[in-house]
């Protein structure tokens, strides 16, 4: 079966969707939506860097909505971050979801039920009216977070705890948007702590999907979800690839999301944030930890797991379009889908 597809967003992440999309047997690529109207107009294949594909991309969403398509990869940059309007994902994808399209999204969504129950009645009734379905992936949030530890926990007897650690370096990350702007890098404490409010929503929003994906996952009731932060500044002026991190400014973040059961931190997550490795030097950790403690004790690690955690994010999704596409009307997350792997890339 070849399934039609549309790609919302060219970024980073939109832009490994698109090229794995066009050069993939089993996707045809039948509409490109972009934000960028310097874009709009362009052959998708061109803005890929492949050859012409004959789908012209459009900043229109009427023109992506009178489409025939299968399933939509819904990649633009978070708009609980960078739009005047922070429900405006949820609009869109209620939208696509209405039209008959199903949706496949990394902005979030991973586990819907962490936005409260208006948002998922949206979604669903969505769904309904569609006969679609929803899935939201990623690499972390959406694969490290949820699926490691859970995939673990099938080889405990008892489990104690549950721990799941990122520690990122940004330094190569291109995007001053994402950085700056969205991450808070470069601020002073004090504009740090006035941006954070807006941030610090949008990050716990995702990661307390992972919190409660993993205890449902588990069969476990939470009596609470905490979430504590902590920044350090630069002491000398950096430079990395989105631009300068002033001395005395942010350059690193270390985030931390409890679930607790009787004054007990059951499952946690932490996400340790640099600008440059140098940073901190008292957090560094292997750059991914997944711990579960119990009988037995299981406990896996890794420096450096992924060239490309951009190129990652978007393979979870792509590779989730057949299973997503053949799943039940509704939300599907990975506790509905079946395993999601990389069929029809191997290299001949």
């Amino acid at each position: 079966m070849v399934y039609r597809v549309i790609q919302w967003g060219t970024g980073n992440v939109g832009l490994a969707s698109l090229k794995t999309i066009l050069r993939h047997p089993d996707y045809e690529i039948v509409g490109c939506y972009v934000a960028t109207p310097s874009k709009a107009g362009r052959d998708a294949g061109d803005i890929a860097g492949l050859d012409s594909c004959g789908i012209t991309a459009t900043n229109n969403i009427g023109d992506i909505l009178a489409l025939d398509a299968d399933v939509v990869m819904h990649m633009p940059l978070s708009a609980a971050q960078v739009a005047d309007d922070p429900d405006k994902d949820t609009k869109d994808i209620c939208t696509l979801l209405r039209s008959g399209k199903n949706v496949v999204t990394t902005v979030g969504y991973v586990y819907p039920k962490a936005y409260g129950a208006d948002v998922v009645a949206r979604l669903e009734d969505a769904c309904r009216a569609g006969g679609v379905s929803i899935h939201g992936t990623g690499i972390n949030p959406g694969f490290m977070a949820e699926l490691i530890p859970l995939v673990f926990s099938s080889n405990c007897a008892r489990i104690d705890s549950v721990l799941v650690r990122e520690h990122s370096d940004f330094s190569f990350y291109p995007s001053p948007q994402i950085i700056f702007d969205v991450m808070g890098f470069s601020f002073d404490p004090e504009r740090f702590e006035s941006h954070t409010a807006r941030y610090r929503k949008w990050l716990s929003g995702l990661f307390e999907e992972s919190v409660l994906m993993v205890a449902d996952g588990l069969g476990l009731e939470l009596d609470e979800l905490t979430v504590e932060s902590e920044v350090e500044l630069a002491t000398d002026d950096l430079t990395i690839a989105a631009g300068p991190v002033p001395k005395g400014t942010v350059a690193g973040q270390r985030w931390e999301w409890c679930g607790v059961v009787r004054d007990r931190d059951v499952i946690r997550l932490e996400a340790i944030y640099k600008a440059h490795k140098s940073v901190a030097p008292h957090w560094q950790s292997p750059a991914w930890v997944c711990t579960i403690e119990g009988e037995p004790r299981l406990h896996f690690e890794a420096n450096k797991w992924t060239t490309n955690g951009l190129v990652g994010t978007a393979m979870r999704a792509v590779h989730a379009i057949p299973a997503v596409c053949a799943a039940p009307t509704g939300i599907r997350t990975f506790l509905d889908l079946p395993l999601v792997v990389g069929r029809g890339i191997v290299s001949p």
